[in-house]
C-alpha cells in the first residue's frame, strides 16, 4: 500500500484520466488516494466522477478529498502536481499585456515572456508545495510535475525544494507516433531517442530494424499527411536537421524568425486547430473548456463510468513510473531531470528531457552525450533564459527577471529592453495577488509606470473570437474532448 495525492484535481480530465491509468495496475487495487484543490466546486464534482467510476470498476478505494493540502500531502508516497497558478486570470496576463508590446504568442507557457512570467508565479507557490511535502509526506515521496513551465518548475523544486522531482510531459510520445506514421511502420518498430529541453527536444535517431533512418526522415516528414499543419517543424527540420517535439504553435514562440513579423505570420500558421500557431490559441480553448464543463458536468454523470482496463490506459508516463518502482516492471520514457552531465554540452545545471529507465531500483538516466551542434545552440540560448527566470523567482530579483526577458529569443526579437522592462512591470502588478516575494518591487514598478516612458506597439494578433456555452453545444461531442485536452491547464491553486 502507498498514498498518492493530486493536487491541482479539480482539473477533470487530467486527474481521471491518471487516475485511471494508476488504478488498471493490478497490485494497486488498495492504495490510498487524496485529491486537494482551492476551488470546492471542481474538487466535489471531480471527486464525484472519480469515486464513482472506483465503486464502477469494484475498487475498495474512498478519496481523500480536501482543501487543505497538507492534510493531502500527509504519508504521500507520491505527489502529482498539475495546477495553473493564476488561473485563467493569470494566464490572461501572460498573453494579453505582450500584445501590447508586439509581442505574439499562440500559447505563452514555457518560454517566450509568458512562460517566464508564469514560472515566476509557479516557482515560488512550488516551493511551498515542497516545504509541506518535506514535513508531513512520506521521506521517500517523489514529485511528478505535470504543470509548466516544466523545465523551470522541476529544476526549482530539485534545487530549491529539497524533493526528488521528475517533469512529465506528453511530446514526446505524440512526435514519435508522427514518426512512426511518417515511415509506414508501427510505432512500437521504431526506436528513439529523443533529447533536449523540455518543448524542445529532439528526434537525434530514429532506427526501424536497427537500421538508423534519421538522415532520410525529413523526406519521409514532408510527404506525410500531416505536414501540412506542421510547416514550422518542418522548416526547423530542414534548417538543423531533426524533427522537434512540439507542435507549430508551441515552437514558434521559442524561437526568434516565425512570430516577430505580423505581416509574415499568415505564412506559417493556420486555423485548423489553435495549435497550428493562432494568437492566443490556448488561452481560448481553456476558456471554451471551462465554460463547457460547468454546463456539461451533470451530464457526465450520466454517462457509463470509465473502466480501468489495459486498453483504456493513457501514454502519459506517470502511472508506468509508479508502477515501475512500486512493482520492478521496467518502463523506458522520456522525463525532465537534472542534466548532471547526460547531455554533454548543455550545462550540468539545467533541466533536459532525456530517455530514462524506471524499475525496482529506481530512475536510471543513460548519458546521451553530445546533442547535434545547431540542437544544442538552439537549446542553449533556452537554457540561460530558464536560468535566469528560476533564480529571479527564488529570490524575487527584478534585474534578472529584465535579463531572462531581454534574453527570450522571441522577446527580444520584437522588443528593446527599454520596452521589456516595461512590458515587466506591467505584468508584475497585474499579477500581484499571485507574486508574493515581489511585494516591494512591485510597489516600485508601480511608481516607475506611472510616469510611463515607452509608448504602446500594439499588435492585433491572428485570434479567433470564444465561443459561449450555447455556441458549443452545436458539437458537443468535440467540446467534450477539447474540455479534457484543456483541463490539465484549468485548475485553481493559491
Amino acid at each position: 500500500m502507498f498514498k498518492v495525492a493530486f493536487i491541482g484535481a479539480g482539473s477533470l480530465g487530467f486527474t481521471r484520466q491518471l487516475l485511471g491509468d494508476i488504478l488498471t495496475v493490478p497490485e494497486f487495487k488498495n492504495i490510498e488516494v487524496a485529491f486537494t484543490d482551492i476551488n470546492p466546486d471542481n474538487l466535489r464534482m471531480v471527486t464525484e466522477l472519480c469515486q464513482r467510476d472506483i465503486i464502477e470498476n469494484g475498487l475498495d478505494i474512498k478519496i481523500q478529498a480536501t482543501l487543505d493540502r497538507r492534510e493531502a500531502f500527509r504519508d504521500a508516497k507520491y505527489v502529482i502536481n498539475c495546477v495553473r497558478i493564476g488561473m485563467l486570470e493569470g494566464f490572461e496576463t501572460d498573453v494579453e499585456i505582450p500584445l501590447k508590446y508586439g509581442v505574439d504568442q499562440c500559447v505563452g507557457d514555457t518560454l517566450c515572456i509568458g512562460g517566464i512570467m508564469y514560472g515566476q508565479r509557479g516557482i515560488d507557490a512550488m516551493l511551498g508545495f515542497c516545504k509541506d511535502i518535506r514535513e508531513v509526506a512520506r521521506p521517500d515521496c517523489m514529485l511528478l510535475n505535470y504543470s509548466n513551465p516544466n523545465a523551470m518548475v522541476t529544476w526549482a523544486c530539485n534545487k530549491y525544494g529539497g524533493v526528488p522531482t521528475l517533469g512529465l510531459c506528453h511530446g514526446v510520445q505524440h512526435g514519435h507516433e508522427q514518426i512512426a506514421k511518417a515511415l509506414g511502420r508501427d510505432k512500437k518498430d521504431v526506436d528513439i531517442i529523443c533529447a533536449g529541453l523540455n518543448h524542445q527536444t529532439w528526434y537525434i535517431s530514429v532506427k526501424t530494424d536497427g537500421v538508423e533512418r534519421t538522415g532520410e526522415l525529413y523526406d519521409y516528414m514532408a510527404k506525410a499527411d500531416f505536414a501540412k499543419d506542421e510547416n514550422i517543424r518542418l522548416d526547423v527540420m530542414k534548417n538543423f536537421g531533426y524533427y522537434s517535439t512540439e507542435s507549430n504553435g508551441h515552437l514558434s514562440e521559442y524561437l526568434m524568425w516565425y512570430r516577430k513579423r505580423p505581416e509574415d505570420m499568415e505564412k506559417w500558421i493556420n486555423y485548423s486547430s489553435w495549435i497550428q500557431g493562432e494568437t492566443a490559441g490556448y488561452l481560448r480553448v481553456c476558456r471554451e473548456g471551462r465554460n463547457w464543463f460547468e454546463t456539461d458536468f451533470p451530464n457526465w454523470m450520466k454517462e457509463p463510468p470509465r473502466e480501468y482496463t489495459e486498453e483504456k490506459r493513457s501514454t502519459e508516463h506517470g502511472s508506468y513510473i509508479i508502477e515501475g518502482l512500486e512493482t520492478g516492471r521496467c518502463y523506458r520514457g522520456h522525463f525532465n531531470v537534472m542534466n548532471n552531465g547526460t547531455i554533454t554540452n548543455l550545462p550540468d545545471e539545467c533541466v533536459v528531457e532525456v530517455p530514462c529507465y524506471v524499475d525496482g531500483n529506481g530512475i536510471s538516466v543513460p548519458k546521451v552525450g553530445n546533442l547535434p551542434l545547431g540542437c544544442a545552440a538552439v537549446c542553449s540560448q533556452s537554457v540561460w533564459v530558464q536560468k535566469l527566470s528560476v533564480e529571479a523567482a527564488v529570490n524575487a530579483d527584478i534585474n534578472l527577471l529584465y535579463q531572462a526577458a531581454m534574453m527570450d529569443p522571441l522577446t527580444g526579437s520584437v522588443c528593446t529592453p527599454d520596452e521589456i522592462k516595461q512590458m515587466v512591470d506591467e505584468m508584475l502588478v497585474a499579477g500581484e495577488k499571485w507574486l508574493p516575494q515581489y511585494k516591494d518591487e512591485i510597489e516600485k514598478a508601480k511608481v516607475r509606470l506611472c510616469d510611463k516612458k515607452v509608448p504602446y506597439r500594439p499588435v492585433k494578433g491572428f485570434k479567433l473570437e470564444t465561443k459561449t456555452a450555447e455556441e458549443m453545444k452545436e458539437n458537443e461531442e468535440y467540446y467534450r474532448e477539447l474540455s479534457q485536452a484543456a483541463a490539465k491547464e484549468n485548475v485553481t491553486i493559491d
